[in-house]
């Protein structure tokens, strides 16, 4: 009869798992919903400005000119003025020299000029106080051609 009893409880011992039935069932409630709700959530849209609806310069700006061979150019863009050539070590004299108050000042680099060159020079002359700086890009005309 000991053994009997020695059966049953060992039948009748308590579980020591989790019953996760009930988490199942939450969470696929919760992918239905998310299911439901994402087509209706609209992303939001920014408007990038294109390079054809840049506004035009007020000033009259210095242009520094980066081509490919890393010359660097500098004029006071009127008519008339010629680039002149300068050493990158003394850019910014070269365009302290030019720059009037409150006139931008925009680097037009070629196309094949490494990045880090453009930001390098755009850096030093951020820190040496110019704050109206720029770069020149060819704009779109409305008829198709550059």
């Amino acid at each position: 009869m000991a053994r009997i009893q020695n059966r049953r409880s060992r039948g009748r011992r308590m579980k020591n798992e989790m019953n996760v039935v009930p988490y199942i069932d939450v969470m696929l409630v919760l992918l239905v919903i998310f299911m439901v709700t994402a087509p209706m959530i609209t992303p939001g849209l920014i408007n990038l400005p294109s390079v054809g609806q840049a506004s035009a310069v007020p000033a009259t700006p210095v242009e520094i000119e980066m081509s490919e061979n890393g010359e660097v150019k500098v004029r006071q863009r009127t008519a008339g003025k010629n680039f002149q050539t300068i050493d990158k070590a003394n850019i910014v004299e070269e365009v302290k020299a030019l720059v009037e108050p409150d006139s931008p000042v925009v680097i037009a680099a070629d196309g094949k000029v490494p990045y880090e060159e453009v930001m390098k020079v755009m850096d030093t002359l951020r820190s040496s106080g110019l704050t109206r700086l720029g770069l020149l890009v060819n704009q779109k005309s409305t008829d198709g051609t550059k």
